[in-house]
């Protein structure tokens, strides 16, 4: 098949690595590929790297030449400014577009954003509470779930034996997420405050950075089982030295960084907001919490760190679970759509 696929975020994420592990799967499986980027990204960097058509644009009036989507079957769009992109160049030469949707935030029903989502073939949303919005906004609109699917890292031994050298060996709880007011930094920095006493052998590692840092470090000061560690590219070896991931967060599109936590071998005590309980089954693959609760948090990591049996078998559902979250079975869903809208 012939596709191209919109992002024009100049940030690199969630989103862009789950477009890339899209568009990587697609190359293996024989598509042809164009990709609109923009030239800030790092997205636009990798993309450089695979064999298929790069076409930059830094906003999404640029590059509606024809000849971009010339032969495309259609236009794949996910995120937001992209939708405007494929609707200049659905208006310019009739080509149709799909959006992919990650975030779970109430749509703006903006005049613009009206006309874009009237427009397109078909909306995908990563979870049940996204799609659920997209059905509010725009209840006349062809919809469909596919969730993100777990990215695989790198590791280095050597580098997981150094980050458990640094703390210890001790139990190792992670957070990793942009530092935003919503990723609920704040509940797990309150659940270190709350064990710091009488579970000494926890540790808390954040992963990350943000406009909220600054803000988040006030609220941790003079705690000695936390340690803001900034963002990391060797994720791989973080997941490998943890024994759990947090993940508190009060709204959230999926959580593909659950995905890959879990899917590196972690399980997860995670909130029950946004699309979250899609991955995470309480009891099953998981422990969910009420958003904001640092004290069911705190108990959670405790149950997690105190019982061997309960920790293994929340992996060992965590596994089943992510069978329908591999790319090899999203990419699928996504070709039967791409075979219905053109």
């Amino acid at each position: 098949m012939k596709v191209c696929h919109v992002n024009l975020a100049s940030g690199y994420h969630g989103g862009e690595n789950q477009t890339l592990t899209l568009i990587k799967h697609q190359i293996a499986l024989g598509y042809q590929l164009t990709v609109v980027a923009n030239p800030k990204s790092p997205f636009a960097d990798a993309i450089r790297k695979l064999d298929c058509r790069l076409v930059l644009a830094k906003n999404y009036f640029q590059a509606h030449g024809k000849s971009v989507t010339q032969g495309c079957q259609l236009i794949h769009v996910h995120e937001g400014r992209a939708i405007y992109w494929a609707l200049i160049q659905h208006k310019l030469h009739s080509i149709p577009y799909i959006v992919t949707r990650r975030i779970d935030n109430k749509l703006k029903k903006k005049w613009l954003a009206n006309i874009a989502y009237h427009n397109a073939s078909a909306a995908i949303g990563l979870s049940n509470e996204i799609v659920a919005r997209i059905k509010e906004a725009y209840p006349d609109l062809t919809t469909y779930k596919i969730p993100s699917s777990p990215v695989s890292y790198p590791v280095q031994q050597q580098q997981v034996a150094q980050i458990r050298e640094q703390f210890n060996d001790k139990f190792l709880i992670i957070h990793a997420a942009n530092m935003l007011k919503h990723k609920g930094f704040d509940v797990t920095i309150q659940a270190a405050r709350e064990l710091e006493s009488q579970y000494p052998q926890l540790h808390f590692a954040l992963l990350g950075d943000g406009k909220e840092r600054e803000n988040l470090q006030q609220q941790a000061q003079g705690l000695t089982n936390l340690s803001f560690m900034g963002k990391q590219s060797n994720m791989g070896d973080w997941f490998n030295a943890a024994d759990l991931m947090v993940h508190p967060s009060y709204s959230e599109g999926l959580g593909s960084v659950i995905l890959e936590g879990l899917h590196a071998g972690l399980t997860a005590v995670a909130s029950r907001a946004g699309g979250i309980p899609d991955i995470v089954e309480d009891g099953v693959s998981g422990l969910l919490i009420t958003p904001g609760d640092s004290q069911a948090l705190a108990k959670a990591i405790v149950d997690i760190e105190q019982n061997q049996d309960l920790r293994e078998r929340l992996i060992a559902g965590a596994q089943h679970k992510l069978k329908d979250f591999y790319i090899e079975h999203t990419a699928m869903l996504y070709q039967d759509i791409y075979q219905k809208v053109s």
